[in-house]
């Protein structure tokens, strides 16, 4: 059978090698234009690098001299730190503080007594409050599990409940306040306090009470009305009654009460120590009684006529003449009769600002039992009481009150808890010989710019010392010194065809190593990175006289330098490079001894506009920013890499379009001309065949 070729398919004559190498020589300026591509992509990629690390290093010289420059930073260490620790702001002084922990802030922690664990817990409203936190719920009833667990759930970060296994089938209940300090003591209400006092959180206990007003010689005269900011004087007071005064009251014998006559009155300062506490309550009870109305004997001894003066006397040495008594005829002068008062029996609470209000008595319930009434003054609803000032306008009553005396109302709740793990307390401590009592252990507003932390009490004084953070520092300067020779490594290696620069940086990796060879000398004709080395090498060389008697105003004065590891005297090529070295023992004691002046190295303000306008590390950041802002030294360099990759691109695109345009032709040209051979070779197949046949 003879062979069967197809054109185009078969490659009996080997056109497509034919093809092939016609068509390599054609795809020569294709290979050259993506070879340019990659190389204007390499240099891209290149310029982003030198952007990445050249920003790092201006946000690294940024912190050197910005408002959180780590010059100011502050550190506290304590002698003690089982028992206070502290944390220093920047603002704080270097000093040492001597404090006496007295006792820790506490909270309130009441375990209940044994609960069987499948007890019911009753449906009811279950109030707590702790401060000025209130957590009320509605519980419709079910088992004690489920009760804490809906607790917790309203909770939040103020109260926390949780069950203790005691014995087999028992549990307790610990309910605990999550504020420490007096004033967030916890306090339970309505069901919540009917099923503590059931269980034994809590149990009934007498109020504690500090009395006052119990000697004559702490009360005053009442108070001027006329001296009143809000002055009223009500339109019982009369011509003719006696003045209010303190000067007939007493203490009654039998019954030990104040008694307040017709016509008297008081004024009771509160005591100082009783109006530090917004939870204090001041109590007393009165009543009243009917005497004898004084207007009567007034009223009768009140004249019809004027009462002349007595005659006068005249003496000279041993003579002494006497004036005689004017007879007058005068017609008598009628008087209006003074009427009784009552039912003015006043009280009022008296400001510091010199006004006063009046106590609604009219409100009050009487005691069936005694007859007396209780007024009861909260310091939270009269914050600016200054004293208790008593009034009694009436002519025939007198007030009888009982003691007067302060509680504080958080802890007078008429319980207290039967097995407490720990009660509501404030921090108590000393510093400066003072006391000193706050309702948390974290305590900002003692030491200025300090804040102490209060774990537990102190044995003996503790010390606390605020240094300048040293550690810091340095690491932010060693930070630099790494980013700023990073970057000179780069522009150095891009700038410069010098294997040797590569195998000065020990620090980089293998695979850093190779990244770094391809890019060597890839810019070795652009002096923007030349000039850009230059000037970073005179800016961390140069001498920054912050101030008129500046000591301190070189790099190199701190250790940091390109020959702080010492030179022997010979060539040293890194150190001619201009990378930095630090000599750390000579950096230390910089630290060490001048701290604020390696702040002023780093940026100062030269003008007095308290804006930082010199130093290394405001000329670094200057210069950087040249670099990479936007519309930069490098976002130019990259723009202009960029247009020639779009040129680029669209050249392969219409070299790959003319190579396909060029490869088909020559398929088709190849293509016919296998098939005319194949109708050559057939032809002459038939003329053999024929003249065969015709042999025959």
């Amino acid at each position: 059978m003879a062979e069967i070729s197809i054109p185009g398919v078969s490659d009996k004559y080997k056109t497509n090698d034919y093809i092939d190498a016609l068509m390599k020589k054609e795809r020569i300026p294709l290979t050259r234009e993506q070879e340019s591509l990659d190389r204007y992509k390499e240099q891209q990629s290149a310029w982003r690098g030198v952007n990445q690390k050249m920003s790092a290093l201006r946000d690294s010289t940024k912190t050197l001299y910005s408002f959180e420059n780590p010059f100011n930073n502050k550190i506290a260490n304590s002698s003690d730190e089982r028992a206070i620790t502290a944390e220093a702001g920047r603002d704080a002084a270097v000093e040492s503080i001597k404090v006496d922990v007295i006792k820790e802030a506490t909270a309130d922690r009441f375990l209940s007594g044994e609960i069987d664990k499948n007890a019911k817990i009753p449906k009811g409203v279950y109030t707590f409050e702790i401060g000025d936190k209130k957590i009320t719920f509605n519980y419709k009833g079910g088992k004690l599990s489920d009760f804490v667990t809906s607790l917790n759930k309203r909770g939040a970060n103020t109260l926390k409940a949780s069950l203790v296994g005691v014995s087999n089938g028992k549990s307790s209940l610990l309910i605990e306040s999550l504020k420490t300090g007096e004033e967030n003591r916890l306090v339970l209400k309505d069901d919540a306090l009917t099923f503590a006092l059931d269980n034994k959180i809590v149990e009934k206990s007498k109020k504690e009470t500090s009395i006052f007003g119990t000697n004559l010689s702490e009360y005053e005269n009442p108070i001027d009305e006329k001296t009143l900011v809000d002055s009223k004087i009500p339109d019982v007071e009369q011509d003719g009654l006696p003045a209010l005064s303190k000067n007939f009251i007493s203490f009654d014998d039998e019954t030990g009460k104040l008694l307040v006559p017709p016509r008297s009155g008081l004024t009771l300062a509160i005591p100082e120590e009783y109006l530090s506490v917004n939870s204090e309550i001041f109590e007393f009870s009165y009543s009243t009684e009917q005497v004898e109305d004084l207007t009567e004997e007034l009223n009768i001894k009140r004249t019809t006529r004027p009462e002349l003066p007595e005659a006068g006397v005249a003496t000279f040495e041993t003579i002494t003449v006497q004036n005689e008594q004017i007879e007058t005829n005068l017609p008598p002068v009628e008087i209006e009769p003074l009427v009784p008062v009552k039912e003015h029996d006043d009280f009022y609470v008296h400001n510091k600002n010199g006004s006063e209000v009046k106590i609604d008595t009219a409100l009050l319930k009487v005691d069936e039992e005694t007859g007396e009434k209780t007024v009861s003054l909260s310091l939270k609803d009269y914050p600016d009481i200054e004293s208790i000032v008593i009034r009694n306008r009436n002519t025939g009553t007198q007030i009888a009150i009982s003691q007067f005396s302060a509680y504080d109302e958080k802890k007078n709740l008429g319980y207290s808890p039967v097995n407490p793990i720990s009660e509501a307390g404030d921090a108590v401590l000393k510093y400066e010989g003072i006391t000193i009592t706050r309702p948390t252990n974290k305590i900002d507003d003692v030491v200025p710019n300090v804040t102490l932390n209060v774990h537990q009490a102190t044995e003996r004084t503790a010390t606390i010392d605020i240094t300048s953070d040293k550690e810091s520092a340095k690491d932010a300067l060693i930070e630099f010194v790494g980013r700023y020779n990073q970057v000179l490594a780069e522009m150095t290696i891009l700038s410069e065809n010098k294997p040797e620069i590569i195998s000065e940086l020990d620090y980089l990796s293998d695979s850093e190593k190779e990244e770094a060879e391809a890019k060597l000398g890839m810019f070795q004709n652009d002096f923007s990175l030349t000039n850009g080395k230059s000037s970073l090498r005179a800016i961390v060389t140069a001498n920054y006289r912050w101030a008129d008697d500046a000591t301190l105003t070189m790099l190199s004065q701190i250790g940091i330098s390109s020959r702080a590891s010492g030179s022997t005297g010979g060539y040293v090529a890194s150190q001619m490079r201009g990378y930095l070295e630090i000599d750390e023992k000579k950096l230390d004691s910089a630290l060490d001894e001048h701290m604020d002046e390696i702040k002023n190295l780093f940026g100062y303000d030269s003008d007095g506009d308290l804006v930082v306008d010199s130093g290394i590390g405001y000329a670094i950041d200057k210069q950087l920013t040249s670099w990479v802002q936007s519309g930069g030294i490098i976002a130019s360099k990259n723009s202009g890499i960029n247009t020639k990759i779009k040129a680029s691109e669209a050249n392969i695109r219409k070299l790959e379009s003319q190579l396909a345009s060029k490869e088909s032709q020559l398929r088709n040209k190849y293509s016919q001309m296998e098939g005319t051979l194949n109708n050559l070779n057939a032809q002459s197949t038939t003329v053999s065949n024929f003249a065969n046949n015709g042999k025959q």
